[in-house]
């Protein structure tokens, strides 16, 4: 059975820079579309927060294979132009996910007590100083973690980019390998999971750099992770407490 794995590992390897191409163009993407359509959202202008909240309900309400689909193949026959695999791919995964990512920049700016927005006023800031020095850098660090729940999930969504013959990962193992092996398909697709799954704990990583360097630029205590022992019978000073008030009564 194992046998094939080096030729199995070298063929879904060669699919891991695109992968990592598609994910990281996708996020650049994101973060830009998340930021700008975010902010528009609290914007004064009702034109603004329109344009802002169209753009996100048709990408987070529309199916993401449409949407893929409407890129490559619809629209070069409106511009005249074709659309390369990767470039229609990496589109669509930052729109998509941006319209997602807008909503967690608009909820942790809210998320910002009224008291530190004041502070600016005080000191005679004006809108875009008291967002840029005040706001963004508090909300940034309640950002992070939903934004790496979020690329993530883009990281799982390029598999997508298959359909359009993309020869990511999921392509290497469905069409190169499984195609004409498909007695090995348990462990073809068990290096798939765990390449996904490397290239996600690299993303979780990352994002948790930047969260501590956020929380330190604004002189707060990134939030920790839970153990598994916390997540399922508490902490240990909770399970004493518990079991002092069970004497008790």
């Amino acid at each position: 059975m194992f046998d094939d794995l080096p030729f199995f590992l070298e063929t879904l390897l060669a699919g891991v820079p695109l992968t990592i191409g598609a994910t990281v163009g996708g996020i650049a993407i994101a973060a830009v579309m998340s930021f700008v359509a975010g902010l528009a959202m609290l914007s004064r202008l009702r034109l603004v927060r329109g344009i802002a909240r169209v753009y996100v309900e048709i990408w987070r309400g529309t199916s993401e294979v449409v949407q893929l689909f409407w890129i490559f193949f619809v629209l070069p026959i409106l511009v005249g132009y074709d659309i390369v695999p990767l470039a229609a791919g990496i589109g669509v995964l930052g729109l998509n996910f941006g319209a997602y990512g807008a909503e967690i920049v608009r909820g942790a700016v809210q998320s910002v007590p009224k008291a530190q927005r004041e502070g600016g006023i005080a000191l005679s800031l004006s809108p875009a100083q008291r967002m840029r020095r005040v706001i963004l850098p508090q909300a940034l660090v309640e950002m992070v973690p939903p934004f790496n729940n979020l690329f993530i999930q883009l990281l799982k969504g390029s598999a997508l980019l298959t359909i359009i013959t993309v020869h990511e990962i999921t392509y290497q193992a469905r069409e190169v390998l499984e195609r004409f092996m498909a007695g090995q398909a348990l462990l073809i697709w068990s290096l798939v999971l765990l390449l996904y799954l490397l290239l996600a704990i690299l993303i979780t990583a990352g994002m948790r750099w930047i969260e501590r360097r956020a929380a330190a630029l604004v002189g707060r205590k990134p939030s920790k992770p839970r153990s598994l022992r916390r997540m399922i019978g508490g902490s240990k000073e909770t399970q004493l407490a518990a079991s002092k008030s069970g004497v008790e009564a």
